[in-house]
């Protein structure tokens, strides 16, 4: 069953991956992209975070399909939606956001003016939040399930449902920074979505978890200095009213 399950979860990956790409092609404007309707965006951010945050999540779904007394593939379903639920709710949170800045600021955040400040400025703080306890602590949760599965255990789906949320809320206080950056470089550009989701898998899977945060708050370091001081130089940004900079132009 594990092994049907781990193939389910990546074919859902593909999927989300392919419709994600089919669905923005074209569309990336850059940073602070304008994110359209509601319902349209809540569609692509929770398709968007499919692709991206389940293939780091796979250990623990299938961890608890171990665990759970329900071995249908209900259970881990049940699981993975209240994972994915969390991460709707950040995109709701992240659309209030966005829709709350355009009324209140105005083109003052236009990239003109202030958005490539504010866009460098997030990098910067998204670099800073990688080096902190917060960040180590959520991600020690993420990388190692089984505490909280055991601590946190409720029986029946909707006990599954809840410790998918707990686990998607730890997954979002360690991620929330790098999609604040994603949002800064260009949330439709595929590229940048690519990039961020590896970051994530390298630091929840891969064994060298200070090497992982370190390096990335390097990279969110060296991007946010290169937006505010020659953003025409970040490889494959999109700038606003302009085209996208090949890489190393």
């Amino acid at each position: 069953m594990e092994r049907a399950l781990i193939a389910l979860l990546l074919g859902v990956v593909g999927l989300a991956w392919w419709w994600t790409v089919e669905r923005t092609d074209g569309m990336d404007r850059g940073p602070w992209t304008s994110l359209g309707t509601l319902d349209w965006f809540l569609g692509i951010w929770i398709v968007m975070m499919a692709a991206m945050m389940l293939p780091s999540a796979i250990p623990a779904v299938t961890l608890y399909a171990r665990l759970a007394r329900d071995r249908t593939a209900l259970a881990p379903l049940a699981f993975a939606s209240g994972y994915l639920a969390v991460w709707a709710a950040i995109g709701l949170l992240a659309f209030g956001v966005a829709l709350a800045g355009s009324h209140l600021a105005g083109d003052v955040l236009a990239w003109s003016r202030g958005g490539r400040w504010l866009a460098g400025a997030a990098l910067l703080a998204a670099a800073a939040y990688q080096l902190t306890p917060l960040k180590e602590a959520c991600l020690s949760k993420c990388r190692t399930p089984l505490g909280l599965m055991l601590g946190s255990w409720r029986p029946g789906r909707r006990g599954g449902f809840r410790l998918g949320a707990a686990s998607g809320a730890w997954c979002a206080g360690c991620c929330w920074a790098l999609m604040t950056s994603l949002f800064a470089l260009g949330v439709m550009s595929i590229a940048w979505t690519a990039l961020v989701a590896a970051i994530v898998g390298v630091e929840k899977t891969l064994p060298w978890r200070r090497v992982a945060t370190a390096g990335t708050a390097g990279l969110l370091l060296a991007l946010g200095l290169l937006l505010l001081v020659a953003p025409d130089r970040v490889p494959l940004l999109t700038l606003p009213g302009g085209g996208a900079m090949p890489m190393g132009g």
